[in-house]
């Protein structure tokens, strides 16, 4: 069977267009991209919206059935058995996106016998209840799939779960394909440039307790750097409190902005902070963002792909997670030591171009459908 006839259903909670997350993003890039090289691809996802339309997006189908109760961030949905089901029996491989614990109950009630891949984003972090209960059922799960992919080696290094069944797995890291981020417009780079001056750091993504901007604030005491801060979320009127008590008047929160503004950002900023300082940061979509544009970035050691991407002294600095005094300190060095700074966002920009780009990770992916299919007809399934 060649690529060229293979056609993939992607299955997860959420997909494009409704929502962006990092998730969304990796399954968004795959199914585009592994549509350039001929691979057909269903992404099945659940939605709110009363009418479940299919849409068709950069030529791949979204199909989305209706989400009806959500338990600890888990959706479930009655029409989506039926739905992954008759997608299913039109597929040759399944690709599904981990956690999301409704998606293992699918896989075993529609007794769907396809090669499989799960791409595992990240371990259970918070939800330590629901985990034991979850536990036998994930495990149930894992060991059913054909393929289990890590996102980065030190991810693959740190999971218990995934060393459980490390037999089975591949690595293969997320990828962004810059083609697909609009050009800054002049207007739009000098509206930012007088607002913010000439030299701030950055920090996008979406505003949640692990992103570890409360320990950015403490850092943020007693420097005068310019720390911009894009993204919304659960936390935001938290953080602007913290940093209202603080005293701070070097932060700003610009919310959420359209994918023009946070490209500008990123190509006027002087570095790129990330201090996430949990292990549900389990890669780091918006710190690659930072890589893909050739600044120096400052991350924390948490065991996970955060590392991967930035590698400590080469592309950026690496601090231990929770540690205000670090991080103050890394910033203070890269704003004191612009050349090296310079230096380490090329740096950073060439390990994006050697390792991370959608290209390289959709051909991975393109190959090891392939390889499934292969070895489920030679196993005369």
């Amino acid at each position: 069977m060649s690529q060229k006839s293979l056609r993939v259903l992607h299955f997860y909670k959420t997909s494009f267009p409704d929502t962006m997350g990092g998730v969304e993003q990796v399954i968004n890039q795959i199914a585009r991209g592994a549509a350039k090289l001929g691979v057909k691809t269903d992404v099945l996802s659940l939605t709110p919206d009363r009418v479940a339309r299919t849409i068709e997006i950069d030529g791949y189908l979204a199909h989305r059935a209706r989400l009806d109760l959500q338990i600890a961030s888990t959706g479930f949905s009655a029409s989506a058995f039926w739905r992954f089901s008759q997608l299913a029996k039109k597929a040759d491989v399944i690709h599904y996106h981990f956690p999301w614990p409704f998606m293992d109950v699918v896989h075993f009630a529609t007794r769907v016998k396809k090669p499989t891949v799960v791409t595992y984003h990240s371990d259970i972090i918070r939800q330590k209840t629901l985990l034991k209960l979850y536990h036998p059922l994930m495990r149930k799960f894992l060991s059913s799939v054909d393929r289990i992919v890590a996102t980065s080696p030190n991810y693959l290094a740190t999971s218990d779960v995934l060393e459980k069944f490390s037999n089975k797995v591949s690595v293969i890291p997320i990828g962004l394909d810059k083609a697909t981020y609009p050009q800054p417009m002049p207007d739009r780079l000098q509206f930012w440039r007088e607002k913010l001056g000439p030299k701030f750091f950055l920090f996008v993504g979406l505003i949640r307790y692990y992103k570890g901007l409360h320990i950015l604030m403490e850092a943020a005491q007693g420097t005068d750097y310019p720390i911009v801060i894009v993204g919304a979320g659960p936390i935001e009127q938290e953080l602007k409190t913290q940093a209202a008590q603080l005293g701070l008047c070097n932060i700003h929160f610009l919310g959420h902005l359209p994918d023009e503004d946070k490209v500008a950002l990123l190509t006027l900023c002087y570095g790129v902070v990330f201090p996430s300082h949990l292990r549900s940061e389990a890669f780091g979509v918006s710190l690659l963002e930072g890589a893909m544009y050739g600044k120096p970035m400052i991350s924390s050691e948490i065991g996970t792909g955060t590392t991967y991407i930035n590698i400590g002294d080469e592309t950026g600095l690496v601090v231990p997670p929770s540690d205000p005094l670090a991080l103050r300190q890394a910033m203070r060095y890269l704003w004191e030591h612009p050349e090296e700074a310079a230096d380490m966002g090329r740096r950073a920009e060439e390990r994006y171009w050697e390792h991370f780009t959608a290209e390289k990770m959709v051909k991975l992916y393109v190959d090891l459908y392939g390889e499934l299919v292969r070895h489920h007809h030679g196993a005369g399934r």
